[in-house]
């Protein structure tokens, strides 16, 4: 999808926009592609739930198949204004029907400066073969439809971690992944899941490895999708020259107020310590 994020940073370390506390992170929140939750506590054993709206949209896709195994890849674009990022790593979600999450064993990608379908287009990190999984585990969400909410747990999604480690400019980037789980299916990663549109991202699928890709669409629909994943890091300084420091709101003025009158009255009476020390 193409978004951006505006961070604003307090000079009094007031507290920073953070990702669902399910999340793994190396570094802080950045950027957020779309969300997949859409009824909380609602599933089996009070899991969220990401309902795929089968009945009143005639969407069918669950998920889509993203393994190895299969030659199959998926990608996605985030945009970078402003200043640079800072790049620890992403947080992805997939599933294995079937299994108690997290069987994912491995992830790998690549970061592009473009569609990955334009020739123009180069890869600026990552490759199709080194597994940067750094950590995984069971999200606390269940993929189902309409007719399974509440009922069903078989669809379990994983949030897994991956590191990356690297300072980008602004621009539009792509993302390209694929991911292994030691389950029988999948993995598959669900879509980006907003009641009442059927039309969700940009997404991409390739079936061959990487090489060229379509649009990624419901089965019954044939409407693009978006992905979901969370970029996590810093706001970097890359090429920018000095970095712009944000305006303080009334309560930052208030405090260094009080903190500069303080100062004013407590530095004469250090003085006059320090004078009545030496009589």
């Amino acid at each position: 999808m193409n978004k951006s994020i505006v961070c604003v940073v307090s000079l009094l370390s007031m507290p920073a926009l953070q990702a669902s506390v399910s999340h793994y992170k190396l570094g802080g929140y950045l950027y957020d592609n779309g969300p997949i939750i859409t009824s909380t506590a609602t599933g089996l054993n009070g899991a969220d739930e990401s309902i795929l709206e089968n009945n009143t949209l005639s969407m069918t896709s669950l998920g889509t198949a993203h393994s190895p195994g299969l030659n199959l890849r998926v990608a996605d674009d985030f945009s970078i204004t402003g200043t640079s990022w800072q790049i620890n790593s992403i947080d992805f979600y997939a599933y294995q029907t079937g299994e108690s999450a997290s069987t994912i064993i491995a992830y790998n990608i690549r970061i592009w400066d473009g569609n990955p379908n334009d020739v123009n287009s180069s890869v600026v990190f990552g490759d199709t073969s080194t597994n940067r999984l750094s950590s995984t585990a069971y999200s606390g969400i269940v993929r189902v439809d309409e007719n399974t909410t509440g009922l069903d747990d078989t669809r379990q999604i994983a949030i897994s971690n991956v590191a990356v480690g690297i300072e980008l400019p602004p621009g539009t980037y792509w993302l390209d992944w694929q991911s292994d789980g030691s389950g029988n299916e999948g993995p598959f990663v669900p879509h980006i899941t907003i009641p009442g549109q059927t039309t969700t991202g940009n997404a991409l699928l390739s079936t061959d490895n990487g090489l060229t890709y379509g649009n990624l669409q419901d089965n019954g629909t044939l409407t693009n999708q978006g992905l979901p994943f969370v970029i996590n890091g810093a706001m970097g300084n890359a090429g920018q020259g000095p970095r712009s420091v944000p305006a303080m709101g009334l309560t930052n003025t208030l405090v260094l107020g009080v903190l500069f009158l303080l100062s004013l009255f407590f530095s004469p009476l250090k003085n006059t310590i320090a004078r009545n020390r030496k009589d």
